[in-house]
């Protein structure tokens, strides 16, 4: 029994990211009742569209989902307490301390798993008694580590020193990957690029479009001062290395990111001025699908390359 199916009661060992403005309760309920763990994104979300987002999506599925809430965001309290209110069983917390609010999420009898982008960070989670680790590299899209380690060398760095189960993020796409960093000790992947080229995904049509339009060095790790985060290199993104030349203070950075710009983007197809996060996969993603068969097209894949690599 593979330990992130048992652990999330799900059918294939795959998560669907909760990415803000893609991941909403269309997107999380398509994914869960395509046999993955759906998350939807806490991340965009007032407190009171994360409820309706939640129960929309209990509506819309029987089989389990979670949501996934960046600490860095304010409502955090609020955030927490609709989810217990709202008796959602899986969190995925991510950009902050998971000591903050892991036992207090346990004792309600609420699995938490931990987003981490080091062996340092995931050693920390371990200590704080996180239920599962999401161990993501360099590649994958929207916020990010400053080290820039990638997939191939975090996974098996992490799984070293770890003893809790290992889910492996950045540059997965399809099951040759999903295989791959299984091998490499992840016992899961979570995926999120590819389910925002999906007709579930919130995201809008226009950046669904630019996604599935990239090419491999459209997307570049950027303001690293405040949090580092991958863009497609738009108007947005060149008036930003613009900047750069002139050693810009932290706070010059922020006045010109200002407020909304993912929003702007990646919701509301504004393809110059918005933020438009995604990962370096996207090179690889060449059509806008239906979110059952992404998944399917990934199973597929996964197991065709597992029947081949005897032969290696």
């Amino acid at each position: 029994m593979n330990k992130i199916t048992q652990l999330f009661n799900i059918q294939y060992p795959i998560v669907q990211a909760g990415m803000i403005w893609n991941s909403g309760w269309r997107l999380a309920s398509a994914a869960s009742n395509s046999g993955i763990l759906g998350l939807i994104g806490a991340g965009s979300m007032y407190p009171d569209v994360l409820r309706e987002h939640i129960k929309k999506c209990k509506k819309a599925t029987d089989k389990p989902f979670g949501v996934n809430v960046p600490m860095l965001y304010p409502n955090i309290e609020n955030i927490m307490n609709i989810i217990v209110e709202e008796e959602v069983k899986i969190v995925f917390t991510s950009a902050g301390n998971p000591k903050t609010w892991t036992k207090w999420l346990q004792d309600k009898g609420i699995i938490v798993v931990h987003v981490v982008s080091s062996v340092k960070f995931a050693l920390k989670a371990q200590e704080a008694g996180v239920d599962a680790l999401v161990a993501e590299g360099f590649e994958a899209g929207g916020h990010n580590g400053r080290d820039e380690t990638t997939t191939l060398t975090l996974i098996p760095m992490v799984k070293e020193k770890i003893n809790i189960p290992l889910i492996a993020a950045g540059g997965i796409a399809t099951g040759r990957a999903m295989l791959a960093t299984m091998i490499l000790g992840a016992d899961g992947v979570q995926i999120g690029s590819r389910f925002v080229a999906s007709e579930e995904s919130s995201a809008h049509q226009a950046f669904k479009e630019v996604v599935v339009n990239a090419k491999e060095g459209d997307t570049q790790l950027t303001l690293k001062e405040l949090a580092p985060v991958r863009l497609i290199k738009n108007k947005f993104f060149n008036e930003i290395q613009e900047l750069y030349k002139t050693s810009p203070t932290p706070l010059q950075l922020k006045e010109l990111l200002g407020r909304a710009r993912a929003k702007r983007g990646m919701f509301e197809g504004n393809l110059e001025d918005g933020e438009l996060e995604i990962g370096q996969i996207a090179g690889l993603i060449h059509d806008i699908k239906s979110v059952v068969d992404i998944v399917n097209d990934i199973v597929d894949e996964f197991e065709e390359a597992k029947q081949e690599s005897p032969s290696l």
